[in-house]
């Protein structure tokens, strides 16, 4: 079972969950309006092996959540301050949705920091025009883990709705966990995610105002496609094959989170492909 631990910072307090029972570091970052419980199966499956740490980025969860301050430098900036706290000079990179983009740009910045990365259905790679911000209100009811934010007037409301959701297709005791995990009752009575508005539009705005590839990358690399996932066309994966330059993909069952609509063949994808990622460092 993992730990519930706090780094407090100058600037924020950033809470993680962490299985300290291997040595090899890995860091998994999950998605836009989710949070570290998201991977409590994979941590599960590979902590014998892994140091593992699961933050709840900023914004998220039980880390601190701003007013302002959502652009991919700060979220960095974070990320950089736990693998100081937890003494990693490097770390193999799991990322999901939105922190896909931003293991693609902490790769660019700083390479030396990512043994390899696991982009799991990232989206928007590219720079977005300025009139697709239009489309924000729609996006906002469109897009399933927007929905399960509320406001509901019960527990039980909450629940049921979430129960439509594509992230808690089964509704297995592993999404129940999850659902539970990002849910709190507001000051009003009304129950709602801890994920923030705020920090949904800031997100949003940096996922839209800066691109992802800009050069080539050598950091190993794998895309995990979802069979029912955002990524489904060729030209949606050209990017990524024409800038990774040790690029692998990978097609696996589930929707956008594989990891909680099909977790076993999701954690076997993963622990193959940081396996033979470890076996190349050591014939280096």
């Amino acid at each position: 079972m993992p730990v519930r631990q706090t780094l407090s910072t100058s600037d924020i307090q950033l809470s993680y969950l962490e299985w300290n029972q291997g040595k090899e570091p890995l860091l998994l970052l999950h998605g836009l309006g989710d949070h570290a419980l998201v991977w409590s199966s994979l941590g599960d499956d590979l902590a014998a092996r892994y140091h593992i740490v699961a933050p709840d980025m900023r914004g998220h969860g039980e880390s601190s959540k701003p007013d302002k301050d959502y652009s991919f430098e700060s979220a960095i900036a974070d990320l950089e301050a736990l693998m100081n706290h937890l003494g990693w000079p490097s770390a193999h990179i799991v990322s999901h949705s939105w922190t896909g983009k931003l293991a693609v740009i902490w790769a660019r910045q700083n390479p030396q920091r990512l043994r390899s990365m696991v982009l799991v259905d990232p989206i928007f790679i590219w720079k977005m025009p300025n009139l697709f911000r239009l489309t924000f209100p729609l996006l906002y009811r469109f897009l399933s883990f927007l929905k399960g934010m509320g406001p509901f007037t019960s527990y039980e409301q909450a629940e049921q709705e979430a129960q439509q959701l594509n992230q808690f297709q089964g509704w297995s005791p592993l999404q129940q966990q999850v659902f539970q995990g990002g849910l709190e009752q507001k000051p009003d009575g009304s129950w709602g995610s801890k994920f923030t508005i705020a920090a949904r539009d800031g997100i949003f705005d940096a996922v839209l105002s800066v691109p992802g590839f800009t050069i080539p990358l050598d950091t190993p690399a794998l895309f995990v496609q979802s069979e029912q996932g955002l990524n489904r066309l060729e030209w949606q994966i050209k990017p990524y094959k024409t800038y990774l330059k040790n690029f692998r993909l990978c097609q696996i069952p589930g929707n956008h989170w594989p990891f909680l609509t099909a977790p076993q063949t999701f954690n076997q994808t993963i622990a193959a492909f940081l396996a033979e990622c470890q076996e190349n460092k050591s014939h280096d």
